[in-house]
């Protein structure tokens, strides 16, 4: 997720932030509208199908359109997910997907750009190639190609992806039935999915009551050579290298960024290993 910034930054873009609904963790198009009312020289929209979960894609394509917007999703997490049947990588006018190897699909490292555009395709497949094809020099490139090597790494791991999800989503149904216990009611809260989503179980945020609590839990699991991710903290509006305009409020960011944790999830986990976990957390509480 701080790529999207990092990226704008380097480009010499403004990041214009707006907060996140508290139940999805995604962009809130009402403080989407909000932030454009403030900046209406805002170019585009770059929203984050945070953990693979789906942003309000209509809402905010719509808000787009009405403001004569690009729409580019940051989709890393979302390869595999589907919403109603369509793939998150369709939405938008672009999507940039990871395959980053800490991901659910990988090629070591990498990624993709997503457009249903042909124009804006060509031009991509200039610029991640010295900006030239054959001798015909024709704008400003870099070497930006993957290789062989990462590539049959991909070609390797794709026929196992569905396979993947499923033993994922088995380990994220054990979590769930172990952590939604009497001993956890109220103290423990999920990310609500968007409706209508297929999840690809790219990750297992949990939502905790304080920040305290979360450190609790996260040293008591590291105690025992198990290690959580503070996925994502800080909050970007707290980054001490942003300009002054991108320093603003996002209340709702900045809180949740202090109270959620990934738990350990990968096809190998097993169920004692999930069990052990649980009970790490529970007796933390």
């Amino acid at each position: 997720m701080i790529y999207a910034t990092l990226i704008l930054l380097w480009e010499g873009c403004t990041p214009v932030f707006a907060d996140i609904d508290p139940d999805t963790l995604c962009l809130a198009p009402e403080a989407v509208e909000e932030a454009l009312d403030v900046h209406p020289d805002v170019a585009g929209l770059l929203p984050v199908h945070v953990y693979g979960n789906a942003c309000d894609v209509d809402r905010l394509e719509r808000l787009c359109i009405e403001r004569g917007l690009t729409c580019m999703y940051d989709a890393a997490h979302a390869f595999g997910s589907t919403l109603n049947g369509h793939t998150l990588l369709e939405f938008g006018n672009y999507a940039a997907c990871s395959f980053h190897a800490t991901k659910l699909f990988h090629t070591v490292e990498g990624g993709c750009l997503v457009t249903h555009n042909i124009e804006d395709q060509r031009r991509v497949e200039l610029l991640r190639a010295f900006g030239h094809i054959g001798d015909e020099h024709l704008t400003l490139g870099i070497n930006a190609k993957m290789s062989e090597l990462h590539a049959a790494m991909g070609l390797c791991l794709l026929p196992l992806l569905a396979e993947n999800i499923r033993l994922r989503e088995e380990i994220c149904t054990r979590y769930d039935a172990l952590l939604t216990s009497t001993a956890a009611r109220g103290r423990l809260r999920r990310p609500r999915l968007a409706s209508g989503l297929s999840y690809n179980y790219a990750y297992y945020p949990i939502i905790f009551e304080d920040e305290t609590q979360l450190l609790r839990v996260k040293t008591a699991l590291e105690a025992k050579h198990i290690h959580p991710r503070r996925y994502f903290y800080p909050a970007l509006t707290e980054l001490s290298y942003l300009p002054p305009v991108s320093r603003v409020r996002c209340p709702q960011a900045e809180d949740l960024a202090r109270r959620v944790l990934c738990l350990p999830l990968y096809a190998e986990l097993t169920p004692e290993q999930v069990e052990n976990i649980s009970d790490i957390v529970l007796r933390q509480l």
